[in-house]
């Protein structure tokens, strides 16, 4: 936990330099089932048990510091770990909302995932269950917190590399649900030409999984469907910050080694494209929407100083400042 991970792959997450996180002490190291008004003491930090059609997955959450309703959604990347969200262990993100009235939601797992709906499991790697991730996410875990007193309707929703697109798009088609979106180097326009056999070779990469398991043939409706891009207009009034590097290394790369600042820097190169030509679509339709692009690089300390520049626009949006 924390310790250097080498970068694989080229749509592949980029992992951490140097863990920084600290883990509040576990209230409850037994998993949690809902009932109503059951919750931990505030600001307390909770593994919960949530049931899906997945199956249970684990949920890591740090209660609102001062048992307010309102949560933040914090989505991993392609090599999503199944013990733990990243954010907990690669970030500071505990921390930094640690005496705010918000409730952080980390669910783990789904790596290769896209945080979406799939068609049918992944035929290449004997996958049992269909993902469905948006259902989870907007449906079953929501209802699940709901009997901690969390609210369904005023969520916050960020993501890293893979959960970038998917925090917007998830925002996009669930407006009575999140308050604002947040991408960190997100590959935010998928339908772009090639980009599926980008994805395709990531997916494959990262758990054998296959991309057309999960939107079909590229172009086709799915696959419009979860491209923040295309549904740009479907954004229009949420409060959303986009954070993207430019690829060009900085002192935050240097302890990840040569090998993985290379490897950063093009991948951060594929999100830099995406996150211009999103610029270019929020422009054109007059939508307003922060965007930040900065020195730096595919990889956690920067996703980290997004995030907490996206801190106070969350709480903002949330009404908890």
């Amino acid at each position: 936990m924390g310790g250097t991970r080498v970068i694989r792959g080229w749509l592949g997450k980029a992992v951490t330099v140097v863990a920084t996180a600290v883990l509040v002490s576990t209230i409850g190291a037994a998993m949690a089932t809902a009932a109503p008004g059951l919750r931990a003491p505030a600001g307390g930090v909770q593994e919960l048990s949530v049931p899906s059609s997945m199956g249970p997955i684990k949920v890591q959450v740090q209660w609102a510091a001062r048992g307010g309703s309102a949560a933040l959604y914090v989505l991993d990347g392609l090599r999503a770990p199944g013990d733990h969200n990243q954010w907990t262990t690669d970030t500071d993100a505990l921390r930094q909302f640690a005496g705010d009235n918000v409730t952080l939601v980390f669910p783990v797992g789904g790596r290769s995932s896209f945080y979406t709906d799939w068609y049918r499991p992944s035929s290449t790697n004997h996958q049992a269950a269909t993902y469905k991730w948006e259902t989870f996410l907007t449906r079953e875990l929501p209802a699940f917190l709901q009997g901690f007193g969390v609210s369904r309707t005023n969520n916050a929703i960020v993501g890293a590399s893979m959960g970038g697109n998917a925090a917007l798009t998830l925002a996009a088609h669930h407006r009575d649900q999140f308050k604002f979106a947040g991408s960190f180097s997100g590959f935010v326009h998928p339908t772009f030409p090639l980009w599926n056999e980008a994805m395709r070779a990531a997916m494959w990469d990262e758990g054998n999984f296959n991309v057309d398991d999960m939107w079909g043939p590229a172009g086709n409706s799915a696959w419009k469907r979860n491209d923040a891009t295309v549904q740009a207009e479907l954004l229009r009034g949420l409060p959303m910050y986009v954070w993207c590097g430019n690829g060009l290394p900085g002192p935050l790369d240097l302890p990840n080694g040569a090998g993985n600042t290379v490897n950063a820097m093009g991948l951060e190169a594929m999100a830099l494209a995406a996150a211009e030509m999103f610029r270019d679509r929020v422009a054109a339709l007059g939508i307003a929407a922060r965007i930040d692009i900065v020195n730096g690089t595919h990889t956690w300390p920067y996703w980290q100083q997004a995030l907490s520049i996206a801190r106070p626009m969350i709480l903002d949006a949330l009404g908890t400042r």
